[in-house]
Parts: C-alpha cells; structure tokens; sequence
C-alpha cells in the first residue's frame, strides 16, 4: 500500500482542525510544534501567533 504525508495550511485555526481530524480517524499527534518553540531573534513570534500551530503530525494507518 502506498504512503501518502499531505502538507496543508490551515489559517490559524489548525489545533481545532486537526483535533476534529483526530477524532473522525483516531490516532495519537505524533509531532506538535508551536510558533513560540521556534521563537528568537532570528525568528519572532508576535505574543498573539506563539500559542498556534507551526507542525502537527497525524498518522493513520499502518506505517512500516
């Protein structure tokens, strides 16, 4: 069976969509990165974008 990994965008609403995915196919968020984690002085996050998305991870299915 192949193995697919869509990248989407999701505009600011990421968590609440992918809490939703979760609950439609199961699973457990392999990855969870927020904007906050990434922040510095080569990257600034406004304190209103730290808490939201940047990476989330989902697997479904078998994974080999």
């Amino acid at each position: 069976m192949a193995l697919i990994n869509p990248h989407i965008n999701i505009n600011g609403n990421a968590e609440e969509a992918f809490t939703f995915y979760q609950s439609v196919f199961g699973g457990v968020f392999a990855k969870v990165k927020r904007f906050k984690e990434r922040s510095g002085s080569e990257f600034p996050v406004a304190q209103k974008e730290a808490g939201k998305i940047m990476h989330i991870a989902l697997p479904s299915g078998k994974t080999f």
